[in-house]
């Protein structure tokens, strides 16, 4: 039943929230307005030049309002029904991520740098550089500050209690403060030097080094004048001054904006005290808000949680601004949409960044599309090959029979779908265990993949055609990849695949281009049940081990492998630790040190 519009002048012209549902009653879409009447004709009388727009008003079949007082409750209320409901056609930001920053903890006697993650502005006295949204980023400046200036690195409690100085010493990453080795003024100035640098206000580091390196020079140790230059370069790198005059010293956000048919980007261009220091990028597909809105949910969603910088300078101009500042948890924060100037030159540079970046990802995506269909042309598949499932099994000498299975959509790996399998010891040998985890995993779906590879040959296909036709599946695709002579050497192997009826397997060469997405998807699968087969089988040789402890039967083996993890742990406990659980009395746990003791 499609949307009636001649309900529309029935509905209030005050200001509140629309929902957009579909026949079955699934929300399409949540947005708000001054005057929801009027919101609503634009969707059905307008032309709309967004191009999810057609899409969305085909599926309405039904549209609620909520009226409310004001456009602040108005952004509020549609802030957490899209949270909430997560409607396909809004933009909702999935990472609630903190960032990596870097701490100098200069409250301790001995300051060290570290990296700390910060959910809210921390009110000690240490010093905080960042947040740095790229955490590779971060570490790296940590690795190159502790290469200039050798400052502890060991934790506290470890300082307190050497006697002599770690290894780190004696190859000069650090000048040992634990054991007097430098005085407390010397280390106080590296720390100054630190702050200095960090805060870009310190060039004479590049100069030192440069001595150092002429020096290196000329007594010929070329090596090291080369690590000496390696280390200016990275210097360089971090003080190049790229927008300083333009945003004060500030640490600033500018965000950019680029749409193309059904997809959207928004780029954060993130300034540290004026530096451009990363960047970050959040696609959207198939968005039915107008501009405006993707910009005024971005803002709401990603600065309720996350620090905020200064300023923000946005590509256009909201309304709401005034409501939206008071929703954010820095309420001094700037948001502003610079018309002219300077500051107008960064917004162009975050929107090309946002083109360029939705550019590339529809050049992958065509890759990986031509790949799959290369794919599906290559073995005659019925489907597009869109979404992939995989099963490898894994045993040594019939035991520990396991089996995994990996999903690929898209050609990309889905993490959230992959699933572990236990072979019960009736199935022995890698063909029954294989039908055994098959028919276990599509006598329980409905979503039926459109490809099934196996890892094996023509047994291992011939398996999995048996129980496709015991569960009366047709529409699933199957492949089974052999490798040669067992090897998981990426693209340097002829792989054969073989298909259902046909008698003789299809050779891959390895300038195929096929080839690297079945050898990906079918080392992926292998990685996975090897990992679990070895952690399974661990288990079971631990477990063996224990009941031959007098009086320690299934029940108390399980306990101490769930607190103990392994032998080894269970060897260093001492009686205290045993006396924890509750499950052992005071004769199990004589029986399980005199077991130990005999067996160290």
């Amino acid at each position: 039943m499609t949307f009636d519009i001649n309900s529309l002048s029935k509905f209030p012209t005050k200001c509140g929230v629309y929902i957009m549902k579909d026949i079955n009653d699934k929300i399409l879409y949540i947005g708000k307005a001054k005057n929801l009447r009027n919101r609503l004709k634009q969707y059905f009388f307008l032309k709309d030049l967004r191009a999810s727009v057609p899409f969305l008003v085909a599926q309405i079949s039904s549209i609620e309002t909520i009226i409310v007082s004001n456009n602040k409750e108005a952004l509020i209320l549609e802030n957490n029904l899209i949270k909430k409901h997560h409607p396909k056609y809004n933009i909702l930001l999935k990472d609630d991520k903190t960032y990596v920053s870097i701490m100098i903890n200069t409250s301790h006697k001995w300051p060290m740098i570290k990296l700390v993650r910060l959910k809210s502005t921390p009110n000690d006295n240490n010093h905080y550089f960042g947040p740095y949204t790229n955490a590779y980023a971060a570490r790296s400046i940590k690795d190159l500050l502790l290469k200039l200036f050798p400052l502890r690195q060991c934790s506290d409690l470890e300082l307190a209690n050497r006697t002599r100085p770690c290894i780190l010493y004696d190859i000069r990453k650090c000048i040992a403060p634990c054991v007097d080795k430098c005085t407390k003024e010397e280390y106080d100035l590296m720390v100054h030097k630190i702050l200095l640098f960090l805060k870009g206000k310190d060039s004479t580091i590049i100069n030192e080094l440069k001595n150092k390196m002429q020096k290196a020079s000329d007594a010929l140790e070329f090596e090291k004048a080369n690590e000496y230059l390696n280390l200016i370069n990275q210097i360089k790198e971090l003080l190049v001054e790229q927008f300083v005059d333009i945003l004060s010293q500030k640490n600033c956000d500018v965000i950019g904006l680029y749409r193309d048919g059904f997809n959207s980007i928004i780029v954060k261009l993130i300034f540290q005290k004026g530096r451009l220091t990363s960047s970050e990028h959040f696609s959207f597909f198939e968005i039915a808000s107008t501009d405006e809105e993707i910009i005024e949910s971005f803002i709401l969603q990603h600065y309720q949680t996350n620090s905020t910088p200064k300023e923000v300078l946005i590509p256009l101009e909201l309304d709401d601004l005034d409501n939206l500042k008071e929703l954010l948890a820095n309420q001094s924060i700037k948001i502003s949409c610079p018309q002219k100037g300077k500051k107008t030159d960064l917004i162009n540079l975050a929107n090309e960044n946002a083109k360029s970046i939705l550019i590339q990802e529809k050049d992958q995506k065509c890759a990986k599309e031509k790949q799959l269909l290369e794919l599906q042309k290559t073995f005659n598949l019925t489907n597009y090959p869109s979404h992939i499932i995989c099963f490898d099994v894994s045993n040594i000498s019939q035991t520990s029979n396991v089996a995994a299975m990996t999903t690929f959509i898209n050609g990309e790996k889905d993490k959230s779908k992959m699933k572990l399998f236990k072979i019960s010891t009736a199935s022995q040998g890698d063909v029954p265990s294989l039908k055994e985890a098959l028919y276990r995993h599509f006598s329980k779906i409905t979503n039926l993949p459109d490809l099934l590879i196996v890892d094996g040959a023509k047994a291992q296909l011939n398996a999995a055609l048996e129980i496709f036709e015991n569960l009366n599946i047709a529409s699933v695709d199957i492949l089974a990849i052999s490798k040669e002579m067992a090897k998981h050497t990426k693209s340097l192997t002829h792989e054969k695949v073989f298909v259902p009826y046909k008698k003789d397997p299809i050779v891959i060469d390895s300038a195929s281009p096929i080839l690297f997405i079945l050898q990906k998807i079918r080392d992926e699968a292998h990685r996975i049940a090897i990992s679990f087969h070895k952690k399974t089988r661990s288990k079971k040789i631990i477990s063996t081990k224990l009941v031959q402890i007098p009086k320690i039967g299934p029940k108390k083996t399980k306990e101490l492998l769930k607190v103990f993890k392994s032998i080894e742990n269970l060897k260093n406990a001492k009686e205290e630790d045993l006396e924890k659980l509750k499950i052992l009395s005071s004769s199990d746990i004589k029986n399980i040190l005199e077991f130990l003791n005999k067996n160290k």
